[in-house]
């Protein structure tokens, strides 16, 4: 079954771009991940510094492989989640309905 997770990360103020940039170059670069079924960052337009990102995976084992990844380990630990005040993560099996 398919495995989601639904993060959160507020940006520290003044460091949206910080953010931004990062996650222009993580998403193409996990999208080519073969676990990864979808990979969406996206904006809150009424917080600018809000950033809600919607991945789906194969599995947790898919979602696992993406956080050990280069690029993650580059552009996520080394990138935006230092200049993030709040982070959160929810994750989810999807229903086989």
């Amino acid at each position: 079954m398919p495995y989601v997770v639904l993060a959160t990360w507020t940006a520290q103020q003044g460091s949206e771009a910080v953010v931004l940039e990062a996650l222009t170059e993580l998403a193409p670069i996990s999208r080519q991940e073969s676990a990864c079924r979808f990979y969406q960052p996206y904006q809150d337009p009424a917080e600018p510094r809000v950033f809600h990102i919607f991945e789906l995976y194969d599995d947790e084992d898919g979602y696992k492989a993406h956080a050990e990844s280069e690029h993650f380990k580059r552009l996520g630990f080394g990138k935006a989640i230092p200049a993030l005040e709040h982070r959160e993560r929810a994750f989810y099996q999807t229903l086989d309905v």
